[in-house]
């Protein structure tokens, strides 16, 4: 997929680009596979703004995924590749050979027509679905479970993935994007490949217009609130706050570790993702 560029006919247009969805062969979702999702707007559930910064945008239909990839041994059709608003990979539609039909991540290179397979007797392949203890060491994945039937939950991002290092008795050696080495179950599985869309990254917004399509509304600095709105308000022309940065109600915003000291997971950790 690339990216499409327009004549500038406007600063908007000028500094804005557009995925150009040539791997895109349906348009519309298959009705089974979809949802009503309702947005809170940044409220909770007595009205009051508890995340910033949200609200509006286009109208959207969840598509279920299958995250789990539980029909081993059934061989799946892909009947389509579409566009998932509600993430930034594109998605696939499957069609089982016994008439259930399941929404995956597109992997990167995937196309109309191949046929994918879950289970131990998958080749691996890019699409293919299998436990960490079946799949060759060495080879990217991605859609990787933390725990056994629970469903991915690592590198489902566009373009995503990650690399199968090694096994140690029950658990295999993982190292994810953000450079940390992780142990995770060898029942756990995984999706072979890299998650297509690689150019999402590259495209360029343009514009405010197309933020608040996406829900995100206009965020405003602390310093440029007034006093009464704000710690890091007020002050004789642009300050700096006056004092560190911090949230509306004082919480420290910069510097402070976000994870918790005794997480069960942490155990697991080989190697974090900041060096020290």
């Amino acid at each position: 997929m690339g990216i499409k560029v327009y004549k500038p006919t406007s600063n908007g247009r000028r500094n804005s680009s557009v995925n150009d969805f040539a791997e895109i062969t349906k348009t519309k979702p298959e009705k089974t596979l979809v949802k009503r999702i309702s947005r809170t707007g940044g409220r909770n559930n007595r009205g009051r703004i508890t995340s910033r910064f949200r609200g509006g945008g286009h109208r959207k239909l969840y598509r279920i995924i299958d995250f789990k990839r539980q029909r081993d041994g059934i061989p799946a059709k892909v009947h389509s590749i579409e566009y998932d608003p509600n993430r930034t990979a594109n998605i696939a539609l499957l069609h089982y050979t016994d008439g259930v039909k399941t929404y995956i991540l597109a992997p990167k290179g995937l196309e109309v027509g191949e046929m994918l397979l879950s289970g131990p007797d998958a080749e691996p392949k890019s699409g293919n679905c299998k436990k960490l203890k079946d799949i060759p060491l060495g080879l990217a994945i991605h859609a990787i479970e933390l725990q056994p039937g629970r469903g991915a939950q690592l590198a489902r991002s566009a373009g995503a993935s990650c690399q199968l290092m090694a096994r140690e008795g029950d658990y295999a050696v993982v190292l994810l994007r953000s450079g940390e080495l992780r142990r995770i179950h060898v029942e756990c599985r995984a999706t072979i490949g890299q998650v297509g869309n690689l150019d999402h990254q590259n495209v360029r917004w343009g514009k405010a217009g197309r933020m608040r399509h996406k829900g995100r509304r206009p965020h405003n600095r602390g310093t440029s609130m007034n006093p009464v709105a704000h710690p890091m308000g007020g002050g004789e022309g642009r300050s700096g706050g006056g004092r560190h940065p911090c949230s509306p109600t004082g919480k420290l915003a910069k510097g402070g570790r976000t994870r918790r000291k005794h997480k069960a997971s942490t155990k697991f950790i080989i190697r974090g993702r900041k060096k020290r």
